[in-house]
């Protein structure tokens, strides 16, 4: 069966590596163009475009799927097409292009967390229970009949990052095994049921933290953002980068925004009980040990994070 794969992040390679193993014809990619990366703004290959060349398949770069992109897709006659995080929607005149349609393997429990961040929202309500699933790609957003389903137990610790990672792998078997099915004429969508829910891409301001909301929340919130867009606070008008706090139910006498050192812990007053920090990044400098920094400070008795 001829596959054309759609993909941009990391979180996408191990699709792609998992229909090349299990034997499918992958006849090209389709990721997103080389974009600008650190201070010099290198412009780079998107991972999955790097994985493909190590692979030797066609690339097919492109910011959206447009005329010219339908026509490299149609060029290369398809079966099937399998996306993961490719990140553009995908018009009628494409969605037509394959026999069996398009594929995508999504990392929620549809219809939960429809949307470009279904992950991090995730994580940021405090669902314990999260997964992956293969529906069929239709215009509505993400509204296709679902081919099958996995579930991923959220840990206490896990940030978007950790979560993604496991489901990136456990999601390939299961895009490869929904492929195979399709293959093998098994293939039996069937149609979204439950409550829906949203998950808009996130922002900068997505990161920033709330010191008056509850400490539970604000953990949910810092592990949601991490690795992107990161969690942050206002400090002199400066933003201060956060990696994902502790919950300290045992301190809770510091006002919402207020840090204080209590032997080598750096703790801030939430609407509820403390957090700790646990390595913060000033503007311009790397990330290092919030200890270290609250001795780098001549007093921490005046700081109050906004």
């Amino acid at each position: 069966m001829r596959v054309l794969f759609a993909g941009t992040p990391a979180v996408a390679v191990p699709s792609l590596d998992a229909l090349v193993d299990a034997g499918f014809d992958v006849v090209a990619v389709l990721t997103r163009p080389d974009a600008p990366v650190g201070r010099k703004r290198v412009l780079t290959p998107s991972p999955v475009a790097r994985r493909a060349a190590e692979l030797d398949i066609e690339v097919i770069h492109a910011a959206r799927v447009d005329a010219e992109a339908v026509a490299k897709i149609s060029a290369v006659h398809p079966d099937v097409a399998a996306i993961v995080a490719y990140g553009g929607l995908v018009p009628p005149a494409a969605l037509d292009i394959p026999r069996h349609g398009w594929v995508n393997l999504h990392f929620s429990l549809l219809p939960a967390w429809r949307g470009a961040a279904p992950v991090q929202r995730s994580l940021m309500a405090g669902d314990d229970v999260t997964g992956a699933v293969t529906f069929r790609l239709e215009e509505g957003l993400d509204t296709g009949p679902v081919f099958g389903t996995l579930t991923e137990a959220v840990k206490p610790q896990d940030t978007a990052g950790d979560l993604l990672e496991r489901l990136s792998h456990s999601g390939a078997v299961l895009l490869a095994q929904t492929l195979s099915a399709i293959q093998a004429g098994k293939a039996s969508p069937q149609p979204q049921s439950g409550e829906v829910s949203l998950a808009p891409k996130l922002t900068l301001e997505d990161g920033h933290l709330n010191w008056s909301h509850p400490a539970l929340a604000i953990g949910r919130q810092a592990r949601g953002v991490t690795p992107e867009p990161g969690a942050w606070t206002l400090l002199d008008g400066q933003r201060l980068k956060l990696e994902p706090v502790l919950l300290r139910p045992d301190v809770s006498e510091l006002a919402p925004g207020a840090v204080q050192l209590q032997g080598k812990s750096v703790l801030v007053g939430t609407g509820s009980h403390a957090v700790e920090l646990t390595r913060v990044q000033p503007a311009g400098k790397k990330m290092m040990a919030a200890a270290d920094w609250a001795r780098g400070m001549n007093s921490l008795e005046s700081v109050v994070f906004e």
